[in-house]
């Protein structure tokens, strides 16, 4: 049986620590054992991309701001999806840690590679204010991005909903994928002005009978052509 090999460590503020392990040539990011990104999220979060990036693939500079840096799933589909030299792509990461790990660990992340990246250390909403009406799209996973006020999703905030809401250009789409369904979160989103679609992706796509796991795509009004 092929070990698990912790990579890395961090503290997080709250006191818990963060590990980043290799198994079997697989990489994942740990909290008290528990994958919170890595083989469990990866199909979500690619398909979680390649929907979100889907209707701006016309756009002459797309502009996307993903919450968290995680593993670089998303970020790398996205990269790939989107492939105009004037996108942007902003990741709000405040751990500093992950973005080294990316270096030192992670040789394939776009981050090493792709211009277009920007990074940025907020991702409340006080960072989406500053995008108001720029972006195309929000990416967020509820287990692998960062979380808000008390450890929660950021989605639980309402203000982080508003500026999300404020951020985006019409027809823009806030993208969120989960590992379980969340109970009232469509309802929430539709109270902060979406329309919100919902959409299932299993989680191991190769897999005969696969667990399925939750994406909604929560647009901001009609897109204005």
């Amino acid at each position: 049986m092929k070990p698990r090999i912790t990579l890395a460590e961090t503290r997080l503020p709250d006191g818990s620590t963060l590990a980043l392990q290799e198994h079997d040539g697989r990489k994942s990011l740990l909290i008290h054992g528990q994958q919170i990104c890595g083989p469990a999220t990866r199909a979500a979060e690619e398909e979680l991309a390649r929907l979100a990036c889907a209707p701006f693939r016309p756009a002459r500079q797309p502009k996307l701001w993903f919450a968290g840096l995680g593993l670089g799933h998303m970020l790398a589909t996205a990269a790939t999806e989107l492939r105009q030299k004037r996108a942007t792509f902003i990741i709000a990461e405040p751990l500093a840690a992950l973005t080294e790990w990316h270096r030192l660990h992670l040789p394939a992340s776009p981050l090493l590679c792709d211009t277009r990246i920007e990074l940025e250390t907020d991702c409340g909403p006080s960072a989406l204010t500053r995008q108001a009406g720029l972006l195309h799209a929000i990416l967020l996973h509820l287990d692998a991005s960062p979380t808000g006020p008390a450890n929660r999703p950021w989605v639980d905030d309402r203000r982080w909903l508003a500026a999300a809401y404020e951020a985006l250009q019409a027809g823009g789409l806030l993208a969120i994928a989960g590992s379980r369904p969340v109970a009232n979160l469509t309802r929430r989103l539709q109270r902060a002005g979406f329309e919100v679609a919902e959409f299932t992706v299993p989680a191991s796509p190769e897999a005969k009978k696969s667990r399925l796991l939750p994406i909604w795509l929560a647009r901001k009004g009609k897109a204005t052509g």
